[in-house]
Parts: C-alpha cells; structure tokens; sequence
C-alpha cells in the first residue's frame, strides 16, 4: 500500500494500525473509524461516511496485501456499529466487500470476514432482508468450509440470521426460491444440512407459505433423503413429515398435479427409505387429491406394479404400494368411458393423442417448462409426465398409456406373481367400466392374455380366464365383422351361438337359439367369442402340454364364468374341422371327460339326457359329429344321451377297428366311467333288466344289457375272449358279500367264472341285493367286501385267469408301460 496515498478522512496512524500484522493494533484502529464515524453521524455528514467506507473497501478489503484486508474488514464493521440504525442505508457498500472475502483462501481471512458480516447484521437486523439472498448464498459455502473454525463462525451468523427472519413479515420467499432450488441439489454434507434446517425454519413461520413453492424443492428434498449420513436422512425425513402433516391439512391449496411426477420417479427408486416416503406421499395424494391424479395413472402404475411382487424384506412399501393401486383403481369409474362412438385406435406418440380435447379446453397447462402434457409409458427409469390444470376443465382418463403399462408388465415373464395378478385385475376393472375404450386396445392385449395360460400360477390363470370371459362376453365388443379367424371355413355356426337379446347392444338374437331372458345371469357372447375358442384350440394344439396339465382347468373354469354350452358347441364345431385328427382325439377325449365328471357341467348333463328341447336335439348333433374323432367318446356320449340302441350298433363297429394301445388305453376308461354315478340310470336299468329280478316286470330299455355287455354277432379280432360284464361282476360281488366263493375256475379262458352262461343268454337264480357297484380294480378284496367278512374268505377267493393268448406279449403293451391287468381287461372288453 503507497504510504504517500491520501486516505483521509482517515488519518495515518489509523492506516499504519489497519495494515498491521497484529491483531490488537488492528482493534484499536477499528474503535477509532467508531468514533469517527459516530461524529460524522451527528454532524449528519453522509458524505464522508460513505467516503470512508468506499475508503475502507476498496483500498483495505479487496487490497492484495492480506493485512491489509483484515483490516478492512474490522473497520467496516466498526462503521456498522458506529452507523447504528442508520447503517441499513449503507448496507449494500458494507456487506458486498465482505462477502467477496468469504472466498479468500486464507481461513484465517474467511473466519475475520465471517466475524465482520455477524456484526453488520447485529446491528442492521432486519434491514438486512432485502440482501438476504447474497447473504444465503454466502453462509452456503461457508456452512460447507474445512476449517472448524469457520464453520463455527458460519454457524453464528446462521443463527442469527434465522432470528431475524422469524422475526420479521417482510421476507421475500418469491425471490428466495430459485436460490433454495439450485441449493438443495448440493452434495456436500454440510450444505444439505445447512439447506434443510433453513427449509425447517421457514416451515415454522406463520406468516410464510412454503407450501405453495413445494414442487420447487421436493425433487431435491427426496435426493437429500438419500443422503449417507443418518442425521441428515433423519432430518430431512422430519421435513418431509411436516410437510405431509401441512398437505392433509390443507388439501385444497396443494398443487397435487404438479408434484405428481416427482414421486412416481422417487418411487422407482433402489433406495428403501426414499421409495418408501415417496409411496407414502403417493398413497396421500391419490386419497386427498382424487381424480386429479386420473392424468397420470400409467406413470403411477409404472411405479407401484413392480412393487406388489416385493418379498417379506420390503413388506412396508408393498402394503403402501398395495392402497395405492386399490386407491387409484377406485377412480375409475364408467364416466370415464365414450358416450360417443368408438373411434379409430390412435397408436402411442406417433399420432395424435385420443384425448386433444382436454387440452383444446385448457390451453396451455400449468407447471410444465413447455406447456405440454402427456402421460404415456416411458420405458426408462422414471416415466416423465408434466402436470395438467385440473381447475378449468375435468380430468380425463388416458387409457392408452395406461394399457401400455399394464401390457409391458404383462409380456415380462420375470416379473413377480402378484403384479401379473393385479395387471389383470386392472384389465378386468377397465373392461367393466370402460368398456368401449377397452375394446380399442384388445387386439393388441389378446396375444398376451392367450400366452397368459401358460403361466405357472393357478391364480394368474384364473384371473386371466376372467379377463377373456369378459372380452367374450361384453356387449362393447359386438361388431359385424368378428375378425380375421384364420380361415375362411372357420367363421361358421355362428347362428347356433347364443346371443344376446335385442336390448343390449342391438346385438343378432337369432332363432333357434335359447333366449337369454331364461337365465338373465347367463353371460352373453359377442364377436370375440368364437375366436376365443379358435386361438385357445389353436394354442391346446401347439403346446400339449398344457392341454396336459391345464386343459380341464380352464374349460372348466370357463364353462363357470362364460355359458358351458356355447363353449362345447363352439369347440365341437371348430374341431369338426380340424385337420390334425390325433389332436382332435385328444381333445375331443378331454371335453368328454369333463362333461362327464365335472360338477360345474351338471346341467348340461341333465339337457343331453332329456333331448326334449330343439336346443338340446341341435348341440347333440354338434356334439356327436366331432365326437365321432374318438371312437369311445362317441360310445360315452350316447351311453349319457341313453341313445342305447345306437351305442349297441357302434359297439359292433369295434371289431373292425385297429387294436392299439391307445384304444384300449381308453375302452378301459370308458369301462370305468360306466361303473361311476353319471352312468347310475344305465347300470340301474341293467339290473331291472335282468331275468329273474325282482323289478323285472318294468319295460327293459330298448338293447341295453346288450350293448353295456357288448352282446351280439358283429365279428371280434382274433384272440378275443369276452365283453365287457358289468352284469356278472356285480353278481360276483353280491355272492362275495354273502361269504360264498366260487371254486377256482383257473381254466375258464373267459376270466370271469359264471359270465359265460350270461353271455349266452341263460337263466340265472335270483340273487340278494347286490349293492352299488365298484370298479373291480379300484380295491382289494379285503377293502370291497363288508368288515364282518373274515379274511380268509377273502383269500380263498382265487384270481380270474385272464386270457393270455394275445396280449401279455405284446412288445406294443410292453412299451407303453401300460399294467398288462389292464390292457387284458381292455382287451376283453372286445
């Protein structure tokens, strides 16, 4: 510093002592500028004040030499407390010299500049407001300095700063915003706690509404939330926690749109307690706020679905996540659905957004950087969606992002159980209440729902049998045209399908149908139906196995939710025409199984037996012509439809049949589903038929002990040793529950003891009541006869010689793995 310099009106003792290394020398020229200054105060001398603090921050506090700036900053505060009240008007020259040394890379400087604003800002108090952001800005980077010791000074001045501002009703938080949102996304430590418990403060004040400027800072409320350090996550977890108490508080001043986006990123997270909070915040806003979130379900489902398939380690943000989805599915409602005609289906991004007129009504929507919004599904991390005004115009449903969310999380075969379960029941919801939209988008969802039933779980199937009833049954997806079948010769019988009655959708009601106002709980069946039935053949056929496992599972659950007739009617149809007969055997043999043992097809059962009605004449007929792929089958059916005669000309048929495992495999089938309940009036007419019985006086039924023994003179292959005998058995077992036991009959190449006399037609004695019948291979002995029986009788029973002549050889039987008991017995049966 040039000594020569005039620095009046400071005087040259003053000067030698400011630029003096000692800090005492220092303090005792600061108490002279105090009194100098104070007379110019009462002189009221305004110009040689600001001559003098222009003197000292220019010449002393931004000098190069480092003493010399210590100095300055000591006579400047000595200014501000000689100045007093006035010193507000001189604020701006006092503080600007003494912030610019806050980035000093002495410590020492920084501490002395720190200790100088503390005194400034004593005496100004709430004068200093206006310059509260230079001021902010500043305590920022020194909250987050290395040296203790100006952190510690930081520290004060903080506090005394935050006093003020409590105090005080004049705070520009308008002006302070910007500044707190380029704050809080510092990563150092101690910034973030300097930020939130300034955000705490401020929280705290009546008279300042931080609500309002919330979805400026929650994004950057929820990074610090991630923070490594305990105490900082726990008191940004408070914040958030007054924050949320403040929302339910009051509802109505919250800008829930706005904030929307930021927790359904946040909720995507791999942070447990910021997902957690985020989902907690989200399960608020869709309680309190409502339809208002309805815009942005697809991002929402985006980040709540992948959440339900959490295991017992994140139980809490799975039952959070769980509300939110029951929360959000509650706002549909069958508003949401077109009252107009359904128009074309606008795809994605690539063309115009189906719901144009939600923003033709708002204008320019408030809160996005431009303006836009969209709510479709973002492949990404987080799905971006920028807020809709909700207070001029009302909330829309955009179905198409959300189908695509739901289709996405469908197709992923990694993803867990209960998100494909509550997918489905998303799709299921939204085809009941808004139907007319769904049906836009189920062409592109029935590839998926088909692929569904291949899934592992039961509950996903039955869930997925659910969504495709309703898509089959729903009067929105009647069309004229059903759809490309893949086939020209497919698209047929549509006329003998029930439909709905003329009041519900101007749906076709053809004659010859039964009319639905019979059973009004009866679903009715649209265009999808028929192909329904084709594709779930068409995928039976494709992958056997899963006609194995799960073939009857969902027959049988469909015939529940859709019309058990329409199904078999339709499938007997389609496979009418197909042209891989093994398949068609196949599953023509597992329709027959399940209309003969299942208990959800009892009154389809009872319809076949009756044939009264025209409706159940014409599914007999459908019935048999594919039936007739199956030999047996065809037999079962006119066994059930008591078409006696018939099945005695078929059984003759047999001989000239080819003798496969296979066909024996299921003759011995169909032998045991004679001896179970379905088939209780055939053995029951069996038995009154019987010469000698005493209920032999009722008309016999016309070639049923015929054709249930397999009587008569059609040729039989060679090797054949008998029929099937329901008859001889059943009297083998009343003489069993007597205690009387045949002789051994080891040389009866019939196997069957006294069946050969029956056979021919010859008078037997009358025998006791023989009780109900049971499969002969089903039990031993010992388990068939009554307890009173000893077991020795049991024993001297001797074993039917079967015949062996032809089929314990067989390298075909041998192969199968087939028991060789059974193929003889099956063999028999011929």
């Amino acid at each position: 510093m040039n000594p020569e310099k005039d620095f009046a009106p400071l005087t040259p003792n003053i000067v030698r002592a400011l630029n003096d290394k000692l800090y005492e020398k220092r303090k005792v020229a600061a108490l002279e500028i105090e009194k100098l200054v104070r007379e110019f105060v009462a002189q009221n001398n305004t110009v040689q004040i600001k001559h003098v603090i222009q003197t000292l921050s220019q010449e002393f506090a931004l000098s190069q030499h480092p003493h010399s700036r210590k100095g300055g900053l000591i006579g400047l505060a000595a200014c501000s407390i000689a100045l007093g009240k006035d010193s507000g008007l001189y604020l701006k020259e006092l503080i600007e010299p003494v912030l610019t040394c806050f980035n000093d890379a002495d410590s020492r400087l920084r501490y002395y500049a720190c200790e100088a604003l503390y005194n400034i800002v004593k005496v100004a108090r709430g004068a200093v407001l206006p310059h509260f952001n230079v001021l902010f800005d500043g305590l920022s980077k020194l909250a987050a300095d290395p040296d203790p010791n100006v952190k510690s000074g930081s520290e004060l001045l903080d506090r005394l700063l935050k006093d003020i501002v409590t105090e005080s009703n004049k705070f520009d938080l308008v002006g302070f915003i910007p500044l707190l949102r380029e704050r809080i996304y510092s990563n150092n430590q101690y910034a973030r706690q300097f930020i939130i418990s300034w955000i705490l403060v401020l929280e705290s004040v009546p008279d300042i509404n931080l609500l309002d400027y919330l979805p400026e800072i929650l994004d950057g409320l929820f990074q610090i939330l991630g923070d490594n350090g305990k105490e900082i996550r726990k008191m940004c977890e408070v914040v958030l926690g007054e924050f949320l108490k403040e929302i339910k508080k009051n509802p109505s001043s919250v800008k829930f749109a706005e904030m929307a986006n930021i927790l359904v990123i946040h909720c995507q997270t791999t942070d447990d307690l910021i997902q957690l909070t985020a989902m907690c915040w989200m399960r608020e806003f869709i309680q309190l706020a409502g339809r208002v979130m309805l815009p942005y379900s697809s991002g929402i489902l985006t980040a709540v679905l992948p959440c339900l398939a959490y295991d017992d380690r994140k139980k809490s943000i799975k039952e959070v996540a769980n509300v939110c989805n029951q929360s959000l599915m509650k706002l549909v409602t069958p508003e949401d659905d077109e009252p107009d005609e359904p128009k074309p289906v606008l795809q994605r991004q690539a063309e115009p957004n189906p719901d144009d007129s939600l923003a033709k009504q708002e204008g320019t929507p408030s809160g996005g950087p431009d303006g836009s919004c969209d709510s479709s599904f973002s492949g990404g991390g987080g799905s971006v969606f920028t807020p809709a005004s909700t207070e001029r115009a009302p909330v829309t449903l955009h179905l198409d992002g959300i189908v695509q969310v739901l289709n996405c999380h469908l197709s992923d075969m990694a993803i867990g159980m209960m998100t494909r379960i509550a997918v489905l029941k998303w799709l299921y919801h939204l085809y009941i209440k808004t139907p007319r939209k769904m049906f836009r988008h189920t062409d592109s969802l029935f590839p998926i729902l088909l692929q569904t039933l291949s899934d592992e779980s039961d509950e996903v199937i039955l869930k997925d049998l659910e969504v495709l009833a309703e898509i089959a049954s729903s009067p929105a997806g009647q069309t004229d045209d059903p759809g490309p079948l893949d086939g020209p010769d497919l698209r047929v019988s549509h006329s003998e399908l029930q439909v709905p009655t003329p009041g519900r959708a101007n749906l076709l009601n053809t004659p010859g149908t039964k009319g639905l106002e019979c059973s009004p709980s009866t679903p009715t069946m649209n265009s999808y139906f028929y192909k329904f039935m084709i594709n779930l053949l068409k995928r039976f056929s494709s992958e056997r196995k899963l006609l194995e496992a799960r073939g009857a599972f969902i027959i049988r659950q469909l015939c529940l939710l859709l019309n058990a007739e329409n199904i078999f009617h339709s499938m007997a149809d389609i496979l009418l025409r197909e042209e891989d007969l093994k398949f068609a055997s196949t599953m023509v043999h597992t329709l027959n199984t399940i209309l003969l043992t299942s208990t959800e097809l009892f009154q389809l059962r009872n319809q076949l037996k009756d044939l009264k009605t025209l409706e159940s004449q014409n599914l007999f007929c459908c019935l048999y012509r594919s039936w007739c792929h199956n030999p047996v089958t065809t037999v079962s059916l006119c066994f059930l439809t008591q078409n006696y005669r018939h099945a005695y000309d078929l059984i003759q048929k047999f001989g000239d049949l080819e003798v496969t495992v296979d066909f024996l495999t299921e003759v011995d089938k169909l032998v045991q589903l004679i001896e179970c309940p379905i088939f209780t009036s055939l053995l029951c007419w069996h038995v009154q038929s019987r010469p000698g019985n005493l209920l032999h006086s009722r008309p016999r039924a016309p070639s049923l002990p015929d054709c249930s023994e397999g009587r008569g003179s059609g040729p039989r292959p060679r090797g054949s040793t008998g029929v099937v005998r329901p008859r001889a058995r059943s009297a083998q077992m009343g003489r069993k529950k007597e205690g009387r036991c045949p002789k051994d009959r080891r040389g009866d190449p019939g196997g069957e003891g006294r069946s050969a006399p029956a056979a021919l037609g010859r008078e037997e004695p009358p025998t006791p009541d023989q009780g109900p019948v049971r499969p002969a291979h089903a039990a031993t002995a010992e388990q068939r006869l009554p307890a009173s029986v000893p077991p020795a009788a049991v024993r001297a029973q001797p074993r039917a010689a079967p015949d062996r002549r032809q089929f314990t050889s067989s390298p075909e039987g041998a192969e199968s793995g087939f028991p060789q008991h059974r193929l003889r017995r099956a063999a028999a049966a011929l």
